[in-house]
């Protein structure tokens, strides 16, 4: 089982820890887009946004859905 705020790949037993700060990439994540940062996480829920955006603007998304960016 992994552990919240961690996301396994399919098929695999490797466990990714997310950390804030960190950059993220969704599972579908198209290949123009750049990585996400991790601003916070809280039990299955992850919060990220584009250094683009600004400070004040992010998405709420499930951990399952992110990967660390390579």
């Amino acid at each position: 089982m992994a552990a919240p705020g961690s996301t396994a790949a399919p098929g695999s037993n490797v466990v990714e820890l997310l950390h804030p700060g960190s950059f993220v990439r969704l599972r579908d994540h198209p290949e123009d887009l750049p990585p996400f940062q991790l601003i916070r996480r809280r039990g299955t829920r992850c919060w990220v946004r584009q250094q683009a955006w600004g400070s004040m603007v992010h998405m709420e998304l499930p951990y399952r859905r992110l990967t660390a960016a390579a």
